[in-house]
């Protein structure tokens, strides 16, 4: 979709297949709704007054006019006192939802008429664009019958102010939106399309699309040859082999040191001789969202052409039970040289991430983030609203925490103390894979730490946000927008 902004002065002029309206709970109109109301001969009156247009927060009325010249259909959202962040998001997801059942090519919206307590216009335009084409996505790639896609092509956003920040606040949104979308395709689809080959094609095609951006793909044989025996224990049982993508994106100066974003891509999570109950297995074609939010993000980070150097590192396998595969009470030995005792194949992502955390040590980063959707523990936690983040320095996660406040993609702290390090301890190896029932978010991350010691590192578990089950299953894409904000604070 195309996003642009315009001054609210310049209204009148505008030609186009929908207003979209913001209406508050005051009595009165403003002085630009009464200017409408004026050139519809009392329109907006008159459909107030008989009770046709709610301004409850996020309520929709469509009208069709046929006395304007210019408008084809007025779309009023109600916006209460439009006081919180929440609220606003919920008026503009229920004009998307409205929006895309017409046949409307362009629209406009009169964005000054949104006021939000303490957030300033480029926050809410960024939120805006963002919600607007995440909206547009529908999945159908192993459907029948291809879905109706929205017919709107243009939004224009009339607002007090045109100015840089505004715009530079549209273009991210966008950016981000398009690399949730991505996301969430990836995340959507079956475990039979998405495997850790095809997220290896997926990988190189997007590096043909811009000049700054190479791939590197490392096969089993080269991983044995690294040494990367805890990643490659978890894809013994599969015919799969597994990937490891190394997507790097050069937009800053050479002697800058990268930020480098690792995800977890078990593209199907059986559990492996832990096999998991057979209830919601099909949901384990989630377990790679971790890696599909890296996808995403290097999506946005391309569309943004961001000026730093960043590196996104996908390690792609699939757990899988068979007469080879790991088995519970096997030691393993890690690339960083640390032993394992597999107390339970089912913990296999940090098996698969701990590898990956040490083989990106080579990089020097400036700062290591990896997504994971790593524990069910965090989903009692947190539930679906939050990301758990750990991290072994306090700036690294506020700043992390920062962005995702600003986009409503929200990550929240979590302690990394060394008592939680105690349940990891093994009779028979330098650490176990599980540390026991308790606080099994913590131990998991505190897991992890053990091969960040050489960086600035954070850890965020998505399991609760990277999708939802039941009817409207489907993966969010998240959280690549906070992600993708964080790159941008830091750039």
């Amino acid at each position: 979709m195309e996003f642009t902004i315009k001054q609210s002065a310049q209204w009148p002029k505008m030609k186009t297949d929908c207003l979209i309206i913001p209406l508050g709970d005051s009595k009165t109109l403003s002085p630009l709704l009464k200017t409408l109301d004026k050139s519809c001969n009392g329109l907006i009156t008159t459909l107030i007054k008989q009770g046709d247009i709610k301004k409850s927060t996020a309520s929709t009325s469509l009208v069709t006019v046929t006395g304007l010249a210019n408008i084809s259909r007025l779309l009023f959202v109600g916006t209460g006192k439009n006081t919180a962040v929440m609220d606003f998001r919920k008026c503009i997801n229920a004009v998307a939802a409205s929006l895309n059942k017409t046949p409307s090519k362009n629209a406009a919206i009169i964005f000054s008429e949104f006021n939000v307590d303490g957030v300033d216009t480029s926050q809410l335009l960024q939120q805006a664009s963002n919600l607007f084409e995440v909206s547009h996505y529908s999945y159908d790639k192993t459907l029948s019958k291809k879905t109706n896609k929205p017919s709107l092509k243009k939004l224009s956003f009339f607002c007090e102010h045109v100015n840089s920040a505004n715009k530079q606040a549209l273009a991210n949104g966008h950016a981000m939106a398009i690399g949730t979308n991505v996301a969430r395709e990836l995340g959507n689809l079956p475990a039979n399309f998405c495997t850790p080959s095809y997220l290896a094609t997926q990988a190189q095609a997007l590096a043909k699309t811009h000049s700054k951006l190479s791939t590197k793909i490392l096969s089993e044989t080269q991983m044995h040859k690294l040494k990367m025996h805890s990643l490659l224990s978890v894809t013994e049982g599969t015919l799969e082999p597994a990937k490891f993508i190394i997507m790097e994106y050069k937009g800053g100066k050479a002697a800058d040191k990268p930020t480098v974003l690792v995800g977890k891509g078990v593209t199907f999570d059986s559990g492996g001789i832990s096999l998991k109950p057979g209830a919601r297995m099909d949901e384990m074609k989630y377990d790679m969202c971790g890696a599909a939010s890296v996808f995403g993000t290097m999506n946005a980070v391309v569309k943004l052409n961001l000026k730093a150097n960043i590196i996104g590192v996908v390690a792609a396998v699939e757990n899988m039970p068979a007469g080879n595969a790991t088995k519970p009470g096997d030691v393993i030995t890690s690339m960083s040289g640390q032993t394992i005792e597999v107390l339970n194949t089912d913990a296999e992502g940090r098996l698969v991430l701990c590898d990956a955390l040490t083989y990106v040590e080579r990089f020097s980063p400036k700062a290591v983030i990896d997504i994971a959707t790593l524990t069910g523990a965090c989903v009692v936690a947190l539930g679906k609203h939050a990301s758990g983040l750990y991290s072994n320095d306090d700036a690294l996660s506020q700043k992390l925490a920062a962005a995702g406040s600003y986009n409503y993609d929200r990550a929240w702290p979590m302690p990394l103390w060394d008592e939680y390090n105690q349940q990891l301890k093994s009779n028979f190896a330098d650490i176990g894979n599980i540390g026991g029932p308790e606080a099994g978010s913590v131990t998991a991350a505190c897991f992890l730490s053990r091969f960040t010691g050489k960086y600035k590192w954070a850890h965020l578990d998505i399991a609760g946000a990277a999708w939802v089950g039941g009817g409207a299953k489907g993966a969010t894409g998240r959280p690549v927008s906070l992600l993708t904000q964080y790159l941008i604070d830091n750039a």
